[in-house]
Parts: C-alpha cells; structure tokens; sequence
C-alpha cells in the first residue's frame, strides 16, 4: 500500500474516490481490546517470514519479549491493558503485511478503521501512522490507561438515550455506541452495581454485562490518561494520505489535517467510541469488501479455534440491508486461506 500525497494544511475531509471506481473497495477493518488471546499470532508466525519479521520489530520497539508474551503468556500478562494493546497491534499489523504479501499489494483499503485501539492500526493501514510509532503510542497509552484509569465497563442491551438517562443517574457515562442497542457504560464498580439493579427493575426481560478491563475507557475516569498522552500524541509525526480513516470521537472520517488526527485521537481517550456510526459511514461510501485483521474471539484455545472479533457487531448492523459488503477475515492460517480463495 503506498502513501498518497502529505501535506497538513488541508481541513476538509479526504476526498471520496469510491463511487466513481469500478473495481471493488475495501474496507480493513481492526478489532480492539478483548480480541486478545494466549497463542494469538504463533500460527502465522511459524509459517511466515514476514510474520516473524513483524514480531521482531516489535521487539525492537517495545524492549521487552512481546513474542513470548503473546504466544505463550506464561504470567497472564497479556489481559493488562500495557500489554493488551502492542499485543493486539503487533498481530493486526503482521496479518495484514502477510494478507498484502500474498495478493503482492493489489488489494489495499479505500476505508479503514478500528475499534478504540484499533483505530492506530488503522492509520498505520492507511500509512498514516508508521508501525513503530504505533507501537510507542498504544504502548505508553495503555500503561497510562492501565495507572490512571479508573472504574469499570458494562454493556447494556438499551438504546443511546435509554442508556445515557440510566447511566447518569448512577454517575456513569456512555462509552462505546457499537449497535443501536449494544451500548456500553463506565463508571465506578457500585455505580454500575446499582446501574445494573435498576436496569432489571426497568426491563425485567434484559441483563448487562460486566465486562473484563482495567477501567471505564472512554468515559470521564480516562481524563487524567487523556492529559499525560496528549505530550505523546504532539511528539508524534502523522502523514496525510489518500486513504480514508474513521474515527471513532466524530464517528466520521479523519480531516486531512495531523493536528486535527492527534486532537481525535486525544479526544477518543474519554469520550464514547461511536462504532455503529463507524461503519454506517464506510458503507455509505459504497464499499463492497470488508477485511478484519487480527485479533480472535472464541472459546477455544488455540488460533484455529478463534473466531473474528467485529464479524457479529458488522452483521447485526447490517441485516436486513438491501445491500451488504462480503466480510472476510485474516486472524490465522484458516481465515488467512478461506479469505484468499475467496478473493482470487
């Protein structure tokens, strides 16, 4: 994939070349934190060059085994949030290099986006973001998240304004908008205790669930992250491209601008990952292939058995829709080949 023209002068949105080609856009789509897995990222790395070139410079990078961490984890330390992270990053990035090797670069984005996380690995996607500075940025932004965060997350099977009205009489606040009834709050492990009482009072028929991070991303309790990372994100080189990103703050696309792209990104840190809106965008564009990189869900334990993260969201949002994209993944060998085929 290669960069397109740089400049940071421009404001208006990237231009919109979709509805004119002929030829299939692509949407990449990459997943966030709770994609996260022991062994995620060993099967690609023990067949693929590239692969193991990706983890070696992450290696480089980070200063510290991440290889080792993500394979075998033999301390649990790859559900702490510093590490959650450049994990997932490193193994969204090495199935994409390995998914553009093996079509030799013919198949690149139009679109791409990621959920809060993964939202870098989509500007490094676009070549916005460069993978080394990817990796600095999630790594020192998931250590401050992981320190100076606070609370916990829940995810409540309500509409926006049903959610927010029961999150702020709790003192909680939105913090993912993913499906038009799939909303997640954050605030105080008590506040959502009693968040989640009263929802089954409300709505006897519903149920939230707890969900398992270090704090209330995207709400108020991340502010204090937001200001120690605001230096970070300054210090940081941003190219322009003919890619276009989505973020997740407006819910729309990134601004031809790096301050504006920083600022968003600053933003994203506490307030709600607008994710439904996310994809309502690209689709909108006229995109007709979308591609997950990266990451795994299931109940299983090795790579083979994973599933892809954003498939079922993506699903939902689009049923019924008189016009659907194809969705394929690229997680491991299996969805790495299916995926392949399929494209030929």
């Amino acid at each position: 994939m290669s960069a397109g023209k740089t400049g940071t002068t421009d404001h208006t949105p990237i231009n919109n070349h979709l509805t004119s080609m002929n030829k299939p856009s692509f949407l990449f789509l990459f997943p966030g934190q709770g994609a996260q897995y022991s062994s995620m990222g060993s099967d690609l790395h023990a067949e693929h060059e590239i692969v193991r070139h990706t983890y070696e410079e992450a290696v480089d990078v980070l200063g510290y085994d991440i290889t080792h961490l993500s394979f075998a984890d033999p301390d649990g330390k790859i559900n702490l949030t510093r590490y959650t992270q450049p994990a997932i990053l490193t193994h969204s990035v090495a199935c994409l290099r390995l998914f553009s090797e093996l079509t030799e670069g013919q198949l690149s984005p139009d679109v791409t986006a990621g959920h809060s996380l993964g939202e870098y690995t989509a500007l490094v996607a676009a070549n916005v973001l460069d993978f080394a500075s990817a990796l600095r940025l999630v790594s020192t932004r998931g250590e401050l998240m992981g320190t100076h965060g606070d609370g916990e997350m829940e995810a409540l099977p309500l509409d926006v304004e049903a959610a927010a009205k029961l999150a702020e009489k709790h003192y909680c606040a939105i913090a993912a908008c993913n499906l038009p009834e799939q909303i997640v709050v954050g605030g105080h492990a008590e506040d959502l205790d009693n968040l989640a009482h009263e929802l089954t009072e409300l709505y006897p028929k519903k149920r939230s669930t707890r969900l398992k991070t270090e704090g209330a991303f995207h709400t108020y309790l991340m502010i204090e992250a937001a200001k120690r990372f605001r230096p970070v994100l300054e210090d940081t080189v941003f190219q322009i491209t003919d890619i276009q990103v989505l973020s997740n703050y407006t819910g729309d696309f990134h601004e031809s601008n790096s301050a504006s792209i920083r600022s968003r990104l600053f933003l994203q840190l506490f307030h709600p990952v607008l994710w439904h809106q996310n994809l309502l965008n690209a689709i909108q564009l006229g995109v007709t292939t979308v591609i997950e990189f990266g990451g795994g869900i299931g109940k299983g334990t090795t790579p083979a058995e994973k599933n892809p993260n954003i498939a079922g969201i993506f699903k939902r949002a689009f049923r019924g829709a008189e016009r659907v994209p194809t969705y394929h993944s690229v997680i491991n060998i299996g969805t790495l080949e299916q995926t392949l085929a399929a494209l030929k």
